[in-house]
């Protein structure tokens, strides 16, 4: 019996790594962060990704080291779960599931600071039964919360009052403030931090200013002192593990560091790119560390110079330029700090540099208008760079620039070549290049009514600078264009004005024709490759998917479909729809000369899918199934609110396989139903050869785990004859019969209607 390949989803990358502060180790010689549903573990000196920490699944929360090993690390999620790590080889060595058995306190829903008692066992899975709650109605944010000297006590803030409890007293006492709305004061807590070795509770507000608590075991005679740099909220407090420094950051992207017995002495390192969200600091003080807003991670020498910095993907307002790989690169280029493109690496999960688009000074005010990237493509072989940047003013009318950049051997980057404002009187569409090699062109269109082809000049001859100028304006009908696309071989020029689309050839701007189609705009269009190069695809707002034949001029099928994304396999036939119903995103991937799918998932992910890309290989793969050659030459990559994603393949080995089928009983069966064998493969495949049993011991395991039962081998040849005979009626030639640019009408059923044909069920289901 063979076994099928499998395609699945898996995180590539993204995570944020600014979410919670992260930690320091002992020897300054790793961070270590969270990252997702996993903890990753930097080299501090390198830069380098080192190993990640995965076995939960749901978002990590938190980490710390652990204080009896220096080693061991604990991460909690909210998957319910506690665990203990060895960090150095990625081992797990203990899971502590927690039972929420605290009632809820009042009508709503409260957070509420809990200590959990770690018992002591040698099991690998030890339940956490011991709850007790400390402070009820706590802020959500971890850095409101800080243990004070020798753990005697615990500070909490939320809104305007301080609340701390003394855990030998089991007492506690609440400080309050006035809101202070008047004149711009603005009282209320945003953060705290405990000196080690003093009773002094440092607070951060939001109006920018820092107190600093004393004689606060007593209600009547607390004081305080006030300290005052930041014009914004503080958003963070760290003090040194002796308490001679009081660290802090904010909006300013500057981390202040106060002397604590010279409270009116600071020093500054300025600069460091985003506001500051965590600071943390290593246990002998060497080293310090700052999250900062733009998911970046910088390491710090003694408060005196940046020594490394880890860079995350960056996650703006918004991604408008969609996803786009750059030829040369091979880097996943999209919007990343404002008025900049990044280009990150896919493999490595890191980010290799930031490219300046706007070039101006970006100034961090509320309700400033200022110039943002809103589309990017790149020439076939990765010279040019097209870049669209805009701005909008209140009152005015909208600023546009198009950009073209060169790209430089020398530096390895890309050089403004040619500027032009106002390309189009209203905002820009769509924006494509050539792919023929015999000329360089760019196509804009623009709810201006037209669509315009920029043509580089050559001035090889003279040995002067190529420029770029406008070579034609087209229009159809005053109709307004909303999207274009080029054939493969750049000799068609598809675009679509509102409800019609039209076809142009590029080598002298003469209107081929027009296709038909059901009602509805088009906002999508994409053109077929290489066997299937006759093909035009189209999306309309009518949740229609349409299929015109270019030979024959007319629509050769189409599909109610609601598809909010359409992209093109640059190294196959392959297409990719991803369809949004019920508050997720399915996805079809399929070849416009077939009905059939070539693979198809419900309910991908939560949320609608705007954004994805088909991301080349390295190395092609051999696999010899079809279900499964889609991803032979290409990944399919998508990004999601949380995280960049991918659909890739995985190698069916015997031990896969083996792998496989536990991982689906353990989706079916409660933890009380498992095997010993099932719960110990995770640890199996990230525990290091020198700390496993024997091979003797794990083989007996290995052979029981290979036995199947008469009623699952007859349950497997039912599945396998309903769906042999579901992909049978799927075969079927959608063409057969039918008349050329017969479409799907309401009157009556044709050859092309789903309803007629059952061939393009999948599309409907």
């Amino acid at each position: 019996m063979v076994e099928h390949a499998e395609i699945r989803m898996v995180r590539r990358g993204g995570s944020k790594i600014n979410f919670r502060e992260p930690v320091i180790t002992n020897d300054s010689r790793f961070l270590l962060c969270a990252a997702g549903e996993s903890v990753n573990v930097y080299s501090t000196s390198t830069e380098e990704f080192v190993h990640d920490l995965q076995g939960h699944t749901d978002l990590v929360t938190g980490v710390v080291l652990n204080p009896s090993n220096h080693l061991q690390v604990y991460s909690c999620s909210a998957d319910g779960t506690v665990r203990l790590w060895d960090f150095m080889d990625g081992i797990l060595i203990k899971v502590l599931p927690q039972q929420n058995s605290l009632p809820n306190s009042g009508k709503y829903k409260l957070f509420q600071l809990v200590a959990v008692h770690l018992p002591r066992s040698g099991d690998q899975e030890v339940e956490a039964r011991e709850l007790s709650a400390v402070l009820c109605d706590v802020s959500p944010h971890p850095g409101a919360v800080s243990f004070g000297r020798e753990g005697e006590y615990i500070a909490a803030t939320k809104g305007l009052q301080l609340e701390v409890f003394f855990f030998k007293k089991q007492k506690s006492y609440r400080f309050s403030l006035k809101s202070g709305m008047k004149k711009g004061v603005k009282n209320a807590f945003t953060c705290v931090s405990c000196h080690p070795k003093e009773d002094c509770i440092a607070t951060g507000h939001a109006d920018g200013k820092i107190r600093l608590w004393r004689n606060f075991n007593q209600k009547k005679e607390y004081t305080y002192t006030t300290l005052h740099w930041h014009h914004g909220a503080v958003n963070t407090l760290c003090f040194t593990p002796e308490g001679t420094n009081l660290l802090s950051g904010g909006i300013e992207s500057v981390l202040v560091h106060w002397h604590y017995t010279q409270e009116n002495q600071k020093d500054f390192l300025p600069r460091l790119g985003a506001a500051i969200t965590h600071i943390a600091v290593s246990p002998d003080g060497s080293l310090f560390c700052t999250s900062h807003s733009d998911n970046k991670i910088t390491i710090i020498q003694s408060c005196v110079k940046v020594s490394a910095i880890i860079q995350g993907l960056v996650k703006g307002d918004g991604v408008w330029t969609d996803l786009i790989i750059d030829p040369r690169s091979k880097a996943l280029v999209l919007n990343g700090k404002p008025g900049h493109l990044q280009f990150y690496s896919l493999h490595r999960d890191k980010q290799l540099y930031n490219l300046d688009i706007v070039q101006q000074e970006y100034i961090n005010e509320e309700g400033l208008d200022q110039f943002e990237v809103v589309k990017a493509a790149f020439d076939a072989r990765g010279d040019w760079l097209a870049t669209v940047e805009e701005r909008r003013k209140k009152g005015a009318e909208l600023e546009i620039n198009l950009k073209l950049w060169a790209y430089d051997k020398l530096t390895q980057s890309f050089v403004l070549n040619t500027t032009v404002t106002a390309p189009h009187e209203d905002r820009i569409t769509g924006m494509f290049f050539s792919p023929s090699p015999e000329t360089t062109m760019l196509v804009t269109t623009s709810l201006d009514d037209h669509f315009k082809a920029w043509l580089l000049a050559d001035h090889s001859d003279t040995k002067a600078e190529g420029f770029w100028s406008c070579d034609f304006v087209g229009g159809y009908h005053l109709l307004k264009p909303g999207c274009c696309s080029y054939s493969a071989d750049g000799s068609l020029l598809a675009v679509g004005f509102q409800e019609v689309v039209t076809v142009w050839s590029p080598a002298s701007w003469e209107l081929l024709t027009t296709l038909s189609q059901p009602p509805g705009a088009i906002r999508d269009l994409c053109f077929g490759r290489l066997s299937c190069s006759k093909y035009l695809l189209g999306t309309s707002t009518k949740n229609q998917l349409c299929c015109w034949n270019l030979l024959t001029c007319s629509l050769e099928w189409s599909t109610p479909m609601d598809v909010s994304l359409l992209q093109a396999d640059p190294l196959s036939e392959n297409m990719a729809a991803f369809c949004s119903q019920s508050g997720s995103s399915d996805l079809f991937v399929f070849k416009p000369s077939e009905p059939r799918p070539l693979y198809s998932q419900k309910a991908l992910c939560t949320g609608k899918v705007q954004h994805a890309v088909f991301a080349p290989r390295d190395q092609m793969l051999e696999s010899c199934e079809e279900r499964t050659q889609w991803l032979n030459r290409s990944q399919l990559y998508f990004i999601t609110q949380d995280m960049l994603m991918v659909d890739d393949s995985v190698a069916v080995t015997p031990f896969y396989l083996l792998l496989g089928k536990h991982r689906r009983q353990q989706l079916e069966k409660t933890s009380a139903q498992l095997t010993p064998l099932s719960r110990s493969l995770p640890q199996l495949l990230h525990t290091p050869a020198h700390v496993l049993p024997s091979a003797s011991f794990l083989c007996a395991m290995f052979v029981r785990s290979l036995l199947v039962s008469r009623s699952s081998q007859a349950l497997s040849g039912w599945m396998g004859n309903v769906t042999a005979q579901l992909f049978s009626g799927l075969s079927r030639d959608v063409r057969s019969g039918s008349s050329p640019g017969s479409g799907c009408t309401t009157q009556g059923h044709s050859e092309t209607c789903p309803e007629a044909n059952p061939a393009f069920s999948w599309l409907c289901a």
